[in-house]
């Protein structure tokens, strides 16, 4: 069977340089650089604006999933740019290869791309379900190595600095200093082998500089983001939703993206419990869940060792909280995650909740939306407001919404 696609070939590597759509500024920029030191040219795209989203609609159509809508608005507003050579770039797009709509994203991406003028362009599928063959672009196992750690880091700045910058005396304090570490670890990981010893120092280093903060002694209402994984992280998608919160007075809270990798790798297990099938498969994924688990639980006891900030919630608890919610087997898109994840916020002292959601977007408003009411019936103390974020929803309309969440925010002593 012929392919149908623009393979990235070994030749391409060589000077090619590949765009990759923005989710986690600061995840992102540490495996940018991973990436280009094992000689994958690649870069960001931290482009953002109105414009964005009128370039997805004109190539896409209108009912196409909302995150979708944007990647594309934002590759090609970087093709049509002149900023790119478009014959010597490719694009990339992360994948789980679930079965809800994101995994039409690629063919979604490649239709827009010939309606443009640009179907010459490869599109790179990262998935680890192997949804795609490309010669030119494979993940070793340094890389990968590399690459978790990169999530650890990035996992561990975000929640410091969310804990630190709406209580800092000297503003800018926090996000400054996320980005120096941001650069720092870089340098140290296109330089150094990545040991964990090392990653364990670095951590105490991290914490101990986010320790010295000067920090005011208040009270902030604390607000949870869950949702989709693109809508809930990017602040290109949810219209820069944290620092919006943060310019209300929140406290914001944003489970990490490690919570997420265990959660794709506990459905494979489940899989093998639910339905009995790939066991040998199953053995090797209990022991990646273990081992992830274990460095989790390591992150989690050198913040409490070495400080008062709040760790996250260790995944193994966060999978029994949906007993008498929702199954396991509920798995499309976000998930049980997401129901998880409220009752994880409201259990930690965090009961206002922002879900974000793209409209149209099923698993999330079954597993987020259609759980809010059983959620709040156990949980009377609970917050939630569902938002919906489409191309053509308006941001106004979204932050009287939030602003409403916080008129009646409940406080968790």
């Amino acid at each position: 069977m012929q392919k149908e696609y623009v393979s990235f070939t070994k030749e391409m590597k060589k000077d090619y340089t590949i765009l990759i759509p923005n989710m986690l500024p600061m995840h992102f920029t540490l495996i940018s650089k991973l990436l280009n030191n094992y000689g994958i040219r690649n870069e960001v795209l931290f482009t953002k604006g109105q414009h964005i989203k009128e370039t997805g609609l004109k190539y896409t159509h209108n009912d196409a999933c909302y995150p979708a809508i944007i990647v594309i608005g934002q590759f090609i507003d970087a093709l049509q740019s002149g900023k790119y050579d478009t014959h010597k770039v490719a694009l990339m797009m992360f994948q789980t290869g679930g079965g809800c709509r994101a995994s039409n994203y690629i063919n979604l991406i490649r239709k827009a791309l010939k309606r443009a003028g640009f179907g010459y362009v490869p599109v790179i599928s990262f998935s680890f379900a192997g949804l795609e063959k490309h010669p030119g672009f494979k993940l070793t196992l340094p890389i990968l190595h590399r690459m978790m750690y990169a999530v650890f880091y990035g996992d561990l700045l975000m929640l410091l600095r969310n804990q630190c910058r709406s209580y800092e005396i000297n503003a800018g304090e926090s996000e400054a200093l996320a980005q120096k570490w941001t650069n720092r670890l870089v340098e140290e990981m296109e330089k150094d082998r990545v040991s964990y010893k090392r990653v364990k120092k670095n951590y105490k280093l991290i914490i101990e500089d986010f320790n010295k903060i000067l920090r005011k002694d208040e009270k902030r209402v604390k607000v949870g983001v869950v949702g989709e994984i693109y809508v809930k992280y990017s602040p290109l998608a949810n219209n820069d939703l944290e620092n919006f919160l943060v310019s209300e007075g929140a406290e914001v809270t944003v489970p990490g993206l490690l919570d997420f990798m265990l959660y794709c790798v506990y459905n494979s297990i489940a899989d093998y419990k639910l339905y009995g099938r790939g066991k040998v498969k199953y053995l090797g994924i209990k022991l990646i869940y273990k081992f992830l688990l274990h460095k989790q639980m390591d992150l989690i006891n050198i913040i409490k060792e070495n400080s008062d900030f709040e760790p996250p919630t260790y995944f193994d608890h966060t999978v029994t909280l949906i007993k008498g919610y929702i199954g396991i087997g509920t798995k499309m898109g976000e998930g049980w995650l997401l129901t998880a994840e409220m009752l994880e916020l409201a259990e930690k002292g965090v009961p206002n909740i922002v879900c974000t959601q793209p409209f149209g977007c099923l698993p999330n408003h079954i597993c987020g939306k259609g759980m809010m009411r059983p959620i709040k019936e156990k949980n009377p103390n609970i917050n939630i407001v569902a938002i919906d974020y489409d191309a053509g929803a308006t941001e106004v309309n979204q932050e009287n919404r939030i602003k409403l969440m916080l008129a009646n925010s409940k406080d968790v002593d």
